[in-house]
């Protein structure tokens, strides 16, 4: 990895570093919750493709420097900026982080993401691809991109299309953020461990397989939600559109679904309908780098909407969380422009992942 050393002066927002047979990326951008950059995001696919061919290295962990977790998702300021100046950063960012998702996804190496704190968007990206995935009782992990007018992304569609029942379109929906119990329950992670475990986790990592440590350090998590919800779940969100959704939610006479309800109903109606379009798209397309592909073109159509700007604006930059969405009511968003976000983005300007069965 001597490449690395060079850059790591100019740019220590990631560090590598291979203790025993274990190669270690920490994402260190604590005071942004670890955030993603484009450079970041180069960085560590130039590691991965280097430790994959490296036989000193046996395997791979990812973890967040600080105390507050993993990874809160991208760099939306970067992509508000990108939105109202019409440039093409974000795209050739997304191109670039949706690369490494499926990289990640097809890793040949044991790739072993500790998931404390916050895994939010991009954090989901960089972690729940991998083949270990550890969750902490901190834990809280969510594609929450409909509170900013974007649709759930890095595979997130794909993630959510696969988990039991209809969680994952009442998480994609509602954009809520799950603890460990209910991320286990969702397919988003393999195993929990206590968060104070996790230093001598990573240091047994070091010199030992994961299948051979990980029996040491696993516990079970607290109860969590879902479980106990997915009947209504279940129920509701079979509904063809979010306006039923909605109806069905309130008409269940439970605290909990008309609470949900009211959540769905403050996110982008854009951003809804085009999510529980991409969410049930993502089930019949199969492979990760046919979804991947569909959210790139979701994700640049997005770029050009107003409620992307207009939330970003809203959530982080002027933090008034009070978003003018345009159309402000379900009812008044077209078909044709839900289906305009799926729409071809033209020769050349395609997401262009190889497809892997």
């Amino acid at each position: 990895m001597n490449s690395h050393h060079a850059t790591d002066t100019a740019d220590d927002t990631v560090l590598f570093h291979t203790s025993g047979r274990t190669g270690t990326i920490t994402l260190n951008r604590p005071r942004a919750l670890n955030a993603l950059t484009h450079p970041m995001v180069l960085r560590i696919e130039e590691a991965l493709l280097a430790w994959a061919h490296d036989p000193a290295v046996d395997r791979v962990l990812i973890r967040g420097a600080g105390e507050r977790g993993l990874c809160a998702g991208g760099d939306i300021r970067a992509i508000h900026d990108d939105a109202k100046a019409g440039t093409s950063a974000s795209a050739d960012f997304w191109r670039d982080e949706y690369r490494l998702n499926a990289l990640i996804a097809r890793y040949p190496k044991p790739y072993v993401a500790l998931m404390d704190g916050i895994v939010m968007g991009g954090g989901v990206g960089v972690s729940a691809h991998g083949s270990v995935r550890i969750v902490t009782e901190r834990s809280r992990v969510a594609m929450p991109e409909t509170g900013i007018g974007f649709v759930p992304d890095v595979g997130g569609t794909h993630l959510l299309g696969r988990a039991p029942g209809l969680l994952g379109t009442h998480l994609a929906l509602t954009g809520s953020a799950v603890g460990a119990a209910d991320a286990l329950l969702c397919g988003l992670a393999d195993h929990f461990v206590p968060a104070a475990l996790l230093p001598e986790l990573a240091d047994a990592l070091a010199e030992e397989p994961a299948h051979e440590v990980l029996p040491r350090y696993a516990a079970t998590p607290a109860p969590g939600e879902l479980a106990a919800r997915r009947p209504w779940i279940d129920r509701c969100y079979a509904a063809e559109t979010v306006e039923e959704i909605v109806e069905r939610l309130l008409a269940e006479g439970d605290p909990a679904a008309k609470e949900t309800a009211e959540t769905i109903l403050a996110k982008s109606p854009t951003s809804l309908k085009v999510t529980l379009a991409a969410v049930s798209r993502a089930r019949r397309l199969g492979t990760l780098e046919e979804v991947l592909a569909q959210e790139y073109r979701t994700s640049c159509h997005a770029l050009r909407s107003p409620d992307l700007v207009e939330g970003i604006r809203a959530q982080v930059v002027d933090k008034d969380r009070t978003p003018r969405w345009s159309p402000s009511d379900l009812r008044e968003v077209p078909e044709e422009a839900v289906a305009g976000f799926f729409a071809p983005l033209g020769p050349g300007r395609e997401l262009g992942l190889a497809a892997q069965r």
